[in-house]
Parts: structure tokens; C-alpha cells; sequence
């Protein structure tokens, strides 16, 4: 039977979300729990989107195929144990074998969560970017609305991207402020590699005063890499989870959700 698995995760212990031979991945560590779990050598998971070394995961689905069956909350709470404390697994569902973690999500979010503060990040450090100047929201908002819409963001792309290509569609971007913290949410039909924290450093750049608005067109239409801003850090970077038809069944929020500013 098809399994499918929500999973949560703190990234900064970890080399990203993809099996390495560190074995210090998160995937590393879910397949080596679900395989003493079943008592078998091993098994293989499939994902909705990997991760970086420090991005969290507050909905990340994978599927892996089981040999024998077992209620939800045992997959849950037997996994779990095996687990350590920074990663868990919030739900199981049994789904059908059409059900594809990767190919069967209509869109992925992410959300990017940022201090801006004279003094840097100390007890949510690791948690959250960070800036020390003060932003502008509608400079921002209106470099964000040039990104929306499908478009070549090779600008945007790691050079070590392995996608098949650089044109993917924005649906959305929303940001806004709640006291000293913004939130930045992106959803996309998928991403590149380092897309979403090339994107950070420009609108950052935007909002800092270092460019105006338009320039994000500019970095856009380049096509180039060199034209954006620096990759911006990992650390408050999210992966909100995948967005599948309702007819699976998943759920599209863990109790995760709400730490969030």
C-alpha cells in the first residue's frame, strides 16, 4: 500500500532535505525510522520539494510503498520515535498508487520570515533572516507583482540547479508585517534551485532603498544571474508544503503552521 507522510523539520542541523553519503540529511534520517519501524534494510521516500541545508519543513509530503498495513496514528507515533527531536511526522494517510509526493502537487508555498531590527536575531537566531535597516512594503509589493506570471527566472536559478528548465509560473506573493517581523509567502507551480532566496536579496535590495522598484524587471529580463542580488540566508526560509486536489485527501496545514509570525 501507497503511504503518504507530513513532516515537519527544523534544517539547521542538517545538510538539506536529499539523501547524502553524510547520511546528515533529513531524508537520511525519516527512511532510517521508517525502515526499524517495519524492520526492513531499507526504504525509499519520495518528496513533494527538497530543501536546502538550514530551510525548515512545516509540511513536507512524501510517499514511500508499504509492505504491511497499520493504522495512521501508528505511522505517526511509531515513526516518531525513532526520529530525533528536531524532525516529526504529523500525519499519515493511506493513498491511492496514482499518488505522486512530487508529480501530483498543483503548486508548492513557501514563506520567508524576516527581523528587521537594529540588533541581530539572539533567541529566534537560526529561525529567521535578518535586516538592520528599515523596509519599504510598497516598493517591495510592487517589485513583487513584476514576478508574477509564468517567466524565465534563470536570474533567479543556482548554477547547480538540475530543473529541465528555468520557466516556471508565479501564482503568488504576499507580504506583509506583524510588529518587527515580515513575512514574505510565495506560491509557485514549482521552484529553482536558490529561487526564492535570490528573490530575498533583491527585494530586500528594493526595500532597503538600494534600487527602486523597476530594477526588478531589469534583473527579470536579463535572463543572468549576475544581475540579481546576493543569495539571501537560509535561516528564515519555510517550506509551507504542497497543494494536491482535495480528492486525496491531504491536509494542507500542521499544527507548525501556527508558530509562524
Amino acid at each position: 500500500m501507497r503511504i503518504a507522510l507530513g513532516v515537519s523539520y527544523h534544517g539547521g542541523a542538517y545538510d538539506g532535505w536529499q539523501s547524502q553519503p553524510s547520511g546528515r540529511t533529513v531524508q537520511d534520517h525519516l527512511e532510517k525510522a521508517l525502515a526499524a519501524l517495519l524492520a526492513v534494510p531499507e526504504v525509499h521516500t519520495l518528496c513533494a520539494g527538497r530543501t536546502d541545508a538550514g530551510v525548515h519543513g512545516l509540511n513536507q509530503v512524501v510517499h514511500f510503498d508499504s509492505p504491511v498495513a497499520r493504522p495512521e496514528n501508528a505511522w505517526v507515533r511509531g515513526t516518531n520515535s525513532f526520529l530525533p527531536p528536531d524532525i516529526a511526522v504529523q500525519w499519515a494517510r493511506e493513498v491511492p498508487d496514482r499518488f505522486h509526493a512530487r508529480a501530483s502537487a498543483r503548486s508548492r508555498r513557501y514563506a520567508y520570515v524576516l527581523l528587521e531590527s537594529p540588533v541581530r536575531p539572539s533567541i529566534d537566531q537560526g529561525q529567521v533572516g535578518w535586516v538592520f535597516r528599515p523596509l519599504d512594503i510598497e516598493a517591495m509589493q510592487q517589485a513583487a507583482r513584476t514576478l508574477l506570471g509564468e517567466h524565465d527566472f534563470t536570474s533567479f536559478r543556482a548554477s547547480q540547479c538540475q530543473a529541465h528548465t528555468p520557466v516556471k509560473e508565479m501564482l503568488r506573493i504576499d507580504i506583509a508585517r506583524r510588529g518587527a517581523y515580515w513575512r514574505f509567502e510565495f506560491e509557485a507551480t514549482a521552484f529553482l534551485h536558490h529561487m526564492i532566496r535570490n528573490i530575498m536579496g533583491c527585494l530586500i535590495y528594493i526595500g532597503s532603498g538600494n534600487r527602486p522598484a523597476a530594477w526588478m524587471a531589469e534583473v527579470l529580463a536579463a535572463r543572468d544571474r549576475d544581475a540579481a542580488a546576493p543569495t539571501f540566508s537560509p535561516d528564515g526560509l519555510y517550506f509551507l508544503g504542497p497543494v494536491y486536489d482535495e480528492a486525496f485527501g491531504l491536509p494542507v496545514r500542521t499544527p507548525a503552521f501556527d508558530w509562524l509570525p
